[in-house]
């Protein structure tokens, strides 16, 4: 087996809203995000429950008519097929886990 170290985090710009799928297999997915300030991921729902977790920045999570305020090393999980969006509140990186 080869090992490898990725920079697809560290690397990925802020601007506007920047998605990559780092891990996809039939049991898991991640999915590294990264929004800048004032930016926003639209509306939609994710097909599994998901764990989202703040690798850096601030973001607005809306669901069910609710904000939430998420920050640096914070978590949050929300159910699928639950319409949500998210705002960047400064230039932020999350992962989705699902």
């Amino acid at each position: 087996m080869i090992y490898t170290i990725s920079n697809q985090i560290a690397d990925q710009p802020f601007d506007n809203l920047q998605l990559k799928k780092i891990v996809k297999t039939d049991a898991l997915e991640i999915l590294s995000i990264s929004l800048e300030k004032g930016a926003t991921f639209p509306e939609h729902t994710s097909p599994k429950d998901a764990q989202l977790i703040v690798l850096e920045g601030e973001i607005a999570f809306h669901i069910n008519e609710t904000s939430y305020k998420l920050k640096t090393q914070q978590n949050f999980n929300f159910p699928k097929a639950t319409p949500h969006f998210v705002m960047a509140n400064e230039n932020s990186k999350f992962l989705i886990i699902r």
